[in-house]
């Protein structure tokens, strides 16, 4: 199997599958290394598809029918939960994190969150881990980007922000 054509496959398979799909399936699937498939998806993304990372694997943004909102939130740490679990609650997914970094401009994160077990995950791994939430480098305030099934999950997300003193509205 040529490059295009192994490209071509991990496409097919990224497009087809419902949850993230690892290097190392993608590798034992097509019968190369792990390495070749880390290579691909660098090719694939440089040709422009739309591929995310997450530590569960890569996957294909699919917004088909949801409308994408984003949401300016400001919070501390112990917050996070609370604050993701809102929006998964609520009928969305938390996609991302965004935050304007004085040096680098933009980092923003992917998220993918779509349950409370999802958030779950999500914070054993931030508790676990030496790393520290991107929203601790600008004092708490982050972009969101939440996809929702429609403007009522959007509107009740955003009234539970509120609620909660999340959102922020600047003075």
């Amino acid at each position: 199997m040529s490059g295009s054509e192994r490209r071509a496959e991990i496409l097919r398979t990224l497009r087809a599958s419902e949850m993230p799909v690892t290097a190392t399936a993608l590798a034992a699937e097509l019968g190369v290394s792990r390495q070749i498939i880390v290579g691909d998806i660098a090719l694939l993304r440089a040709a422009g598809e739309d591929i995310m990372s997450t530590p569960r694997g890569y996957y294909i943004i699919k917004y088909d029918s949801a409308l994408v909102h984003t949401l300016a939130c400001v919070h501390g740490k112990e917050d996070t939960e609370a604050e993701l679990n809102a929006i998964v609650d609520n009928g969305c997914e938390a996609l991302n994190v965004t935050v304007e970094h004085p040096i680098y401009g933009q980092l923003t994160g992917a998220l993918n969150l779509r349950s409370r077990y999802d958030v779950e995950r999500f914070m054993e791994r931030l508790r676990a881990g030496s790393a520290e939430p991107l929203s601790l480098l600008t004092g708490g305030l982050h972009l969101h980007d939440i996809a929702c099934p429609d403007e009522e999950a959007f509107t009740r997300v955003r009234n539970r922000l509120d609620e909660l003193g999340m959102l922020y509205k600047q003075e």
